[in-house]
């Protein structure tokens, strides 16, 4: 692994531009199960629905075999195959709003090599700084990491138990189709998420994997929906053991004792924590 042509890439700066608009807002609340009200001009986007807009659009030739872009453009040519969300960072300045036209700057931050107990890691630090026409509305650092392919012989971490006292909780039932509208929605072509042969036979998952920033965002939607008017300032996550359209799994939200902070988690149907969240609110 040549880590040091990869550190090349830190510095690296991209810059798209976007428009909020209303379909992609209906669509994904459809997609989580709400009953909302049709959006309208100068409503605020619900935290994390920014993933909505900045979307990637690569042609198709310009494809890998797993469905995301060839590398080595924005993002270091990392050349272990398997490409997963290990977590994001976010702050959020203002609401960004229904009909504002958006910019997103996002740079390399980081590029770090550290070798895990199925081999070596790279990981990716992205930030994102997302303005609008009344300047800075939020700022992301985003984590990638990229791995091998698991092999059947191969020891894997034990998985942490999740906490057992929550004040919130909803069973969420991942299928096919939702994980082909939340792929749609975020032109997301990875095909470990709809593609069920590759995502068995190529990359060795149990079933289709459910994409790491829509556990996200079913953790800030439990939160909204148990604190309706409260708004979020920070929150942070951290993608702890993948999730599968095999088996329901539980989104868990418990404020803490300082009544600024509540922790958000999922869980799997064993029980074992599969991300981790802690969210500051105003």
């Amino acid at each position: 692994m040549d880590i040091q042509r990869l550190e090349q890439w830190i510095g690296q700066t991209e810059t798209r531009t976007d428009q909020v608009t209303i379909a992609p807002i209906a669509a994904l609340s459809a997609t989580l199960d709400r009953v909302d009200a049709p959006p309208e001009p100068g409503d605020a986007l619900p935290p994390l629905w920014h993933w909505l807009y900045f979307l990637p659009v690569d042609r198709q030739s310009e494809l890998g075999p797993d469905g995301h872009p060839h590398r080595g453009g924005f993002l270091p040519p990392v050349e272990l195959p398997r490409r997963m969300w290990a977590g994001s960072r976010l702050e959020f300045h203002r609401p960004l709003r229904v009909g504002e036209a958006v910019t997103r700057t996002s740079r390399i931050q980081g590029v770090r090599l550290k070798e895990g107990k199925t081999g070596p890691l790279v990981f990716v630090e992205v930030r994102h700084e997302i303005c609008g026409p009344q300047g800075a509305a939020l700022t992301e650092n985003h984590d990638i990491v990229y791995r091998e392919r698991c092999r059947p012989s191969e020891a894997t971490t034990k998985p942490l138990s999740a906490p057992e006292l929550c004040a919130w909780q909803r069973t969420i039932h991942p299928d096919d189709v939702m994980l082909f509208r939340y792929s749609a929605l975020t032109f997301n072509g990875h095909r470990i998420h709809y593609d069920r042969r590759y995502a068995r036979e190529v990359e060795g998952y149990p079933g289709l994997v459910v994409h790491g920033p829509l556990i996200a965002t079913l953790l800030t939607d439990l939160l909204r929906r148990s604190l309706a008017r409260t708004q979020v300032a920070r929150i942070a996550f951290r993608a702890t053991c993948p999730l599968f359209d095999t088996a329901p799994f539980v989104v868990c939200g418990q404020p803490n004792e300082d009544q600024k902070t509540v922790r958000l988690w999922a869980k799997n149907q064993e029980g074992q924590l599969a991300m981790d969240a802690t969210a500051t609110l105003i």
